[in-house]
């Protein structure tokens, strides 16, 4: 049986919609169970979009089924999403979580679906993404193996997720630089920053730490080489997100994803993750530039 689906919603309207008319898209659909975490709005500004989100929500058809949970008071994403992900896969074993901001492509739900069976007992293997940066795809298998893990469309199983701990003091006491440096892709990006502002109380994410319990076991999660859902949230209406089109990505049209035989880190993915995170510390003309001239490939690829 398809895996549910835990989708966290707070108070924006129409990127709720998208999100939800193209997972109806996927052929698996009618056969998911939609659980719904409505968050309640933070302060009487928010009140109204929330009842905009719930009123939507309320009439959604297409699913197996719908459950809709409204939060009694403002919880915030992190904690929604960490108390909401612990009680579907408490029940169902595995999930798949999306946020009010994902649009999906018409075969994620297939292609999370087929990782969760695969991996189902490959005890490496700790969780299955959505979305791929926005690299060149020449050279690389349909899906690739990797340590970091990405939150926009995911899914894990029960007996990976109960090791998940929220504890930026204890990381910080525990991990040294070499597993810091690791941790930030060999220095290509800087995720224990993430860590360091959870603890001082700059941020309260969840994200950063489910990488950290994956990174601390060894663990590999696995996503696909062209993405398989958008994140529209970075237009400046995301409660943790600013406006920038960095990260955009076009979805896949495939509906069907051929997995890697061996279990094992994608030193090529690293390397193109890392120089993609490394060539946006760059001035933006010379972004312009590297992203013309990748488009310029691509058109003569497909014109050969």
């Amino acid at each position: 049986m398809p895996a549910p689906v835990a989708l966290f919603v707070y108070a924006r309207p129409d990127h709720t919609r998208r999100t939800v008319e193209a997972l109806l898209k996927n052929p698996l659909a009618e056969e998911t169970d939609v659980i719904v975490f409505s968050d309640a709005a933070k302060g009487p500004e928010k009140e109204k979009a929330v009842d905009a989100v719930r009123e939507y929500i309320a009439g959604i058809k297409g699913f197996k089924s719908l459950t809709v949970h409204h939060r009694p008071h403002n919880y915030g994403l992190a904690k929604s999403i960490m108390e909401g992900v612990t009680d579907v896969i408490t029940e169902y074993g595995s999930v798949i979580v999306l946020e009010d901001d994902i649009v999906t492509a018409p075969g994620f739900l297939r292609f999370m679906n087929d990782a969760l069976e695969r991996y189902r007992h490959e005890s490496k293997v700790w969780h299955i993404s959505g979305w791929n940066y926005p690299i060149d795809p020449d050279g690389l298998d349909d899906a690739f193996f990797w340590r970091t893990m990405n939150c926009w469309g995911w899914a894990t199983w029960a007996d990976r997720w109960t090791h998940f701990k929220k504890n930026p003091d204890r990381l910080i006491a525990d991990w040294d630089q070499g597993m810091i440096n690791r941790f930030n892709l060999d220095g290509a990006h800087d995720f224990w920053g993430q860590v360091t502002a959870n603890a001082t109380g700059k941020l309260n994410t969840w994200a950063i730490f489910w990488y950290a319990t994956i990174f601390e076991r060894e663990g590999l999660c696995i996503q696909p080489t062209i993405s398989y859902v958008q994140n529209i949230g970075h237009d400046g209406s995301g409660e943790n997100c600013g406006s920038s089109n960095q990260f955009y990505c076009e979805l896949t049209t495939v509906n069907h994803t051929s997995f890697p035989e061996e279990i094992s880190e994608s030193a090529l993915a690293i390397e193109r993750i890392g120089a993609f995170y490394k060539s946006n510390k760059e001035p933006v003309y010379k972004r312009i530039l590297s992203y013309a001239v990748r488009r310029l490939r691509k058109i003569i690829t497909l014109k050969h």
